[in-house]
């Protein structure tokens, strides 16, 4: 390539840069000017910062205050379906805009950042990681993620399974009820809403192996304790989970 075609190139890459992606930071508002800066500045992502308190061993609940991991009543009474589900911290500030701007706002390029993010925070937590045969993202209804554009999960997801060296099982696990969002329901409503939304295609493939569910927020963990199930009952051997944000 000429040196005149190296330059046309590089304008060209700017131009299109400059069009499709916005020259200021979309939570701060300060110019995007370091190499590899998209949509949020770097000062911004940096105040991502891991939930340091106490948690549920098993549901991944967090608790207020110090302490050491325990159990929650809830798990002791009535195990959820999962053996593990750990959130990388509470939903809200930087965090919360961050999801916010991912998931309806379009940019999804944004899910590298948030996978890293959970990557970085869980990395340790090797109860979770420990012999994973496969990741799955939560998925969306077909007509959702025609909508949206795209299923936020499976962003995450595969980018966490190329981080960690895993398989990365997207199409095993299908959403065939077009519900409505758990957002707008309250905790036993949701319970409710997801039942029966879930199946698993291929089971044969699943059988005996160890899954890592994936999702962006966690709120009453109804999504999650109805996708164990049915992977669970697909012979899937122990499913274990991870979300971004914990509300």
């Amino acid at each position: 390539m000429t040196l005149f075609s190296r330059s046309l190139a590089s304008s060209w890459a700017k131009f299109v840069e400059l069009v499709f992606f916005p020259s200021r930071c979309q939570l701060c508002s300060s110019f995007l000017e370091r190499p590899g800066e998209r949509i949020v500045c770097r000062s911004c992502l940096g105040k991502l910062k891991p939930h340091a308190a106490s948690y549920c061993l098993c549901c991944g609940k967090f608790f207020e205050g110090a302490g050491d991991p325990h159990l929650c009543q809830d798990c002791l009474q009535h195990p959820p379906p999962f053996s593990r589900h750990r959130s990388c911290a509470k939903y809200r500030g930087e965090l919360k805009d961050l999801i916010l701007l991912f998931k309806y706002r379009h940019f999804g390029i944004l899910g590298k950042d948030l996978a890293l993010f959970a990557y970085e925070a869980l990395a340790k937590e090797e109860d979770l990681w420990w012999e994973v045969d496969a990741i799955i993202p939560v998925p969306l209804h077909p007509k959702r993620k025609k909508q949206r554009g795209f299923n936020q999960a499976r962003v995450i997801a595969k980018e966490l399974a190329r981080l960690k060296g895993i398989e990365l099982a997207e199409k095993c696990l299908v959403k065939i009820k077009n519900i409505v969002p758990q957002t707008s329901l309250e905790a036993e409503q949701r319970e409710k809403n997801v039942r029966g939304a879930f199946r698993v295609k291929g089971e044969e493939g699943l059988k005996g192996k160890i899954v890592l569910l994936v999702d962006d927020v966690y709120t009453t963990g109804s999504t999650l304790r109805e996708c164990s199930k049915v992977l669970r009952k697909a012979g899937v051997k122990e499913v274990r989970a991870i979300t971004v944000a914990q509300a």
